[in-house]
């Protein structure tokens, strides 16, 4: 059952985010950036208000993701990130992505925070980070 309203054209533009994101990071990586989108639709808080739909949180701007801003946004979704486009939308959470509203790719380490939020962990190249409980419940 999916924990955010998507159709198949929804389902294929996530898709295409997790690949431009993260594909060098494998499919754990596109999940956890899956991860993050799905957060973003859930949630009412912080930059994330009145994004209720996939395609909102796509191209979200100011506040969205560099792909869709620079210009690496292209390709389409092949099945397997469709695949797992899906898995997310229906509700599968990974740490460290589960609570997460936000990565990032550092050239090093990892910071501790990063917009007043915490560091909940790395994956390959990013890091992700979640806000508290009192920033944005609805995450939890």
């Amino acid at each position: 059952m999916a924990v955010i309203k998507a159709n198949s054209e929804d389902v294929k533009l996530l898709a295409r985010l997790m690949r431009a994101e993260a594909e060098g990071d494998g499919e754990q990586g596109m999940l956890l950036v899956g991860n993050v989108g799905v957060n973003r639709v859930l949630v009412d808080c912080l930059d994330f208000k009145d994004i209720r739909d996939i395609n909102r949180m796509v191209f979200q701007n100011p506040g969205g993701y560099e792909s869709t801003q620079k210009g690496y946004f292209y390709q389409r979704a092949r099945q397997s990130e469709i695949r797992l486009a899906q898995r997310v939308i229906n509700g599968e959470r990974i740490w460290p992505a589960s609570n997460s509203l936000w990565f990032f790719r550092p050239v090093g380490d990892c910071p501790p925070t990063w917009y007043d939020q915490p560091n909940t962990g790395r994956f390959k190249a990013h890091c992700f980070f979640s806000p508290t409980g009192e920033d944005c419940p609805e995450v939890y």
